[in-house]
């Protein structure tokens, strides 16, 4: 049997989806104000759907939500949040890959692999949709290897921080393909080799490389 899907989501999720790429893209200045009515005639439709994907853009904190005043986009992260935000991820992702390592099998092996082909190169060019599948796919791999860890606490937390999407608005437009899958396959060969010490110093890498790539461009 096929099941269909309520012709209304599928119009929330579209509208969610457009306006998401509006923020990401820049299409949204950080701290505009978020007019309901004019963004559901740019999209053409209701104010519904528009509502509904800005009450789920704030739980992702893409979006806030003032007393009285509506939404408004929210401000790019600053230098110190960024810092702060890899100081986090360095606590938490290399001891989690260190474990992950320790606990593979072949089914996490196959897992693993599976994700990291469904990104084997570098975006073509600089268009929001080809970055968008790669930080997708850098959120998967990230949240996979927390996963395998078998901390759910860490992966909680690291959930809550949705680094991915804002680290994305600072990087949209700049060449980091390259160099984000290159660190990936590093990663995946130490924890598909079992190699604790080596997915550790792997992960710590990519995420100290990371940060000072981001924080000179600031």
């Amino acid at each position: 049997m096929v099941l269909r899907i309520p012709a209304r989501r599928v119009l929330a999720d579209d509208v969610y989806e457009q306006i998401r790429a509006l923020i990401m893209s820049d299409g949204m200045k950080p701290g505009a104000r978020v007019n309901i009515d004019e963004l559901a005639r740019r999209l053409d439709v209701s104010p519904t759907p528009v509502r509904e994907a800005l009450a789920r853009l704030e739980s992702e904190e893409l979006v806030s939500r003032l007393p009285l005043r509506g939404y408004s986009v929210t401000d790019l992260l600053n230098r110190k949040q960024v810092d702060d935000l890899y100081a986090l991820r360095l606590l938490l992702e290399p001891p989690s890959a260190a474990l992950a390592a320790g606990r593979m099998t072949p089914e996490f092996v196959t897992l693993i692999e599976e994700e990291l082909a469904t990104c084997p190169a570098a975006p073509a060019d600089n268009a929001y949709d080809d970055y968008k599948n790669l930080t997708a796919h850098d959120q998967r791999l990230h949240e996979l290897i927390l996963r395998i860890a078998g901390n759910d606490a860490v992966l909680q937390s690291f959930s809550k921080t949705h680094c991915h999407l804002h680290l994305f608005r600072l990087n949209f437009q700049q060449p980091f393909g390259v160099q984000t899958i290159t660190e990936h396959r590093a990663i995946v060969a130490a924890l598909v080799a079992r190699d604790e010490a080596g997915a550790r110093a792997a992960m710590t890498a990519h995420l100290e490389i990371a940060r000072t790539r981001l924080l000179d461009r600031m």
